[in-house]
């Protein structure tokens, strides 16, 4: 991975780049966007009050997004055969704080317990762990996935197809899929209800058009999300190398 080539790209971002050294990177791939138009009033309930909910045209989105975790390693430290890598599933949606866009996570299922260990303590991100399988006959991915996390965990289990079905386009700024895709920081609460931002950074999304089988999938319901019975605006990306830095808290105005 090439950090200095990814912080020379940076035109794309809706804001500068995060201030500081960056302390972890991330290789992200065979990655799927699976998004859904959710009505806003049926999920702003379920999103913390000090975090605004994002719409586009009215609606706010929930993606399920499962991918592959590689090179996930501390800067200045080498990649590690077994420590470094892990399916990862996410359930998310978009939220704004004082204007800065960025993704809100219900749950972030993992492969591997050191991640999920790591990312609850240094993080506080919702981390479960799972029993994932993920298997890639030439173009199509076999994504399987059960959460194994102990009782405060609802039960979540997902097991799907998808492939791309389209050269690499970018998307353009202002549309749907830049919206959904182009977020250059996430939000969380820690326990005392604090809200922290976690920049991060990665070229742009060299999207693909998608398809998708489901076997099973029970991963919104487990957040009494309510998906609708349409089929989901799908995007595949092969791979986005990115940069993360240190958590910030953020101090809301009165």
């Amino acid at each position: 991975m090439n950090t200095e080539a990814i912080l020379q790209i940076s035109g794309h971002r809706q804001t500068p780049l995060p201030e500081g050294p960056w302390i972890m990177r991330q290789s992200w791939q065979e990655l799927l966007f699976a998004h859904w138009p959710v009505a806003v009033e049926a999920l702003r309930p379920l999103i913390p009050t000090a975090l605004t909910l994002d719409t586009f045209a009215g609606e706010a989105w929930v993606g399920i997004v499962p991918f592959q975790m590689r090179e996930v390693c501390p800067r200045g430290v080498p990649a590690l055969p077994g420590l470094s890598a892990s399916p990862e599933l996410n359930v998310r949606t978009y939220v704004t704080v004082q204007g800065i866009p960025g993704v809100y996570f219900f749950s972030l299922d993992a492969g591997n317990p050191l991640f999920v260990a790591t990312a609850r303590a240094l993080f506080a991100l919702p981390y479960f762990n799972a029993s994932m399988q993920v298997t890639r006959q030439g173009e199509i991915i076999d994504y399987q996935s059960q959460r194994k996390h102990p009782a405060q965990a609802s039960p979540a289990t997902y097991h799907t197809r998808y492939r791309p079905t389209a050269p690499v386009a970018y998307a353009l700024p202002g549309s749907l899929p830049a919206w959904l895709t182009e977020r250059y920081c996430l939000y969380i609460l820690d326990r005392r209800g604090h809200v922290y931002r976690t920049n991060i950074h990665h070229g742009p999304w060299p999207l693909q058009d998608a398809e998708l089988e489901v076997s099973e999938d029970s991963m919104a319901n487990s957040h009494s999300i309510h998906l609708p019975d349409t089929a989901p605006l799908l995007h595949y990306a092969h791979r986005q190398d990115t940069l993360i830095w240190r958590p910030r808290r953020v101090e809301l105005r009165s």
